[in-house]
């Protein structure tokens, strides 16, 4: 192109130079041979520029990720559909038209009820992309900006469709499941419109501030119930605890009331076990001291084992 623009004033200049140089010998034919030439040369100019503007138009470049479908003036939508590289074209009767067909995602947040009548804040993430194969169709009826003009009308349907299916605690104990009915039903809906779904997925769930309220308020009452059932279940076990205790120790004052009267010698074998445990006391503490047999308890009860052995075993029948 620029080559061609070098050669066409080259050409002009020369032959303004030629007409200049006649025109002082021959006369009043310069100034025409100078109109001709400048004429020649505005015509090459122009015919360089048209050969240029063919040539960087006819070809075109579809990246990686893209297709490209075209547009020309006397049959309308071409029905083939260019891959990547380099593509050719008829300027000015053809248009070409990049599509990109990469994954893209699509963010909606739309408020609806459940099933109990619960106001619910939900929001969707889609992955989609166009099918590659219905470019010429999504361009004809969609056009380039198919995605905004399809999916929020339909992914607010479907959710809506679905939540309402469910009451506010099964939305949250199974989203799972709410989240592939959502899918399924935006697949079939999406792909009426030749666009493909590759994901779709709950990312955000809220409940209105008074049903987040009342929900906190049943989870702290049931709880404050749990925990005065085991305070109750403890107190009975305490009860209990008590009264074995008190039947052991009752049980226990009887069975020894009823050895001191068969045996009157049972006293001493206590008084003797109670002198051992306080000399084994003494004899493990790091200060010797000498006791008496007093206070080592074995004269304790002196004068109530003299009263029961001169009593005699009859004055206990």
């Amino acid at each position: 192109m620029s080559n061609q623009f070098r050669q066409a004033f080259q050409r002009m200049a020369s032959q303004v130079n030629a007409s200049g140089g006649g025109g002082g010998a021959g006369g009043g034919g310069g100034p025409q041979r100078a109109a001709q030439a400048a004429a020649r040369s505005i015509g090459a100019l122009a015919s360089a520029a048209v050969l240029s503007y063919g040539a960087y138009n006819s070809v075109y470049t579809v990246q990686g990720g893209h297709r490209a479908v075209v547009f020309n003036r006397f049959v309308g939508m071409k029905d083939t559909v260019y891959g990547e590289g380099l593509n050719f074209n008829i300027p000015w009767f053809e248009h070409p038209v990049i599509f990109d067909i990469r994954t893209r995602p699509v963010n909606l947040q739309t408020l609806t009820g459940s099933m109990d009548l619960q106001m619910v804040t939900i929001a969707i993430r889609v992955l989609h992309k166009p099918d590659p194969n219905k470019l010429v169709w999504i361009y004809r009826f969609l056009g380039e900006n198919y995605d905004e003009r399809v999916l929020p009308s339909i992914m607010n349907e479907c959710a809506k469709a679905v939540v309402a299916r469910y009451n506010a605690n099964e939305l949250l104990t199974k989203r799972d499941e709410v989240s592939r009915e959502i899918s399924l039903d935006l697949q079939k809906r999406a792909a009426n419109f030749n666009i493909i779904l590759e994901d779709v997925a709950i990312t955000h769930l809220a409940f209105s501030p008074e049903y987040a309220k009342a929900v906190e308020a049943k989870q702290v009452a049931q709880q404050d119930a749990e925990r005065g059932k085991y305070i109750v279940m403890g107190a009975q076990q305490e009860k209990k605890t008590i009264i074995t205790k008190a039947r052991g120790e009752a049980e226990s004052a009887e069975l020894i009331g009823q050895a001191v009267r068969k045996n009157p010698g049972f006293m001493k074998l206590r008084r003797i076990d109670a002198a051992r445990d306080i000399a084994d006391i003494v004899a493990s503490s790091g200060n010797k001291i000498y006791l008496n047999a007093d206070t080592l308890l074995l004269n304790l009860l002196k004068d109530k084992d003299e009263k029961l052995e001169k009593g005699g075993s009859g004055g206990w029948r």
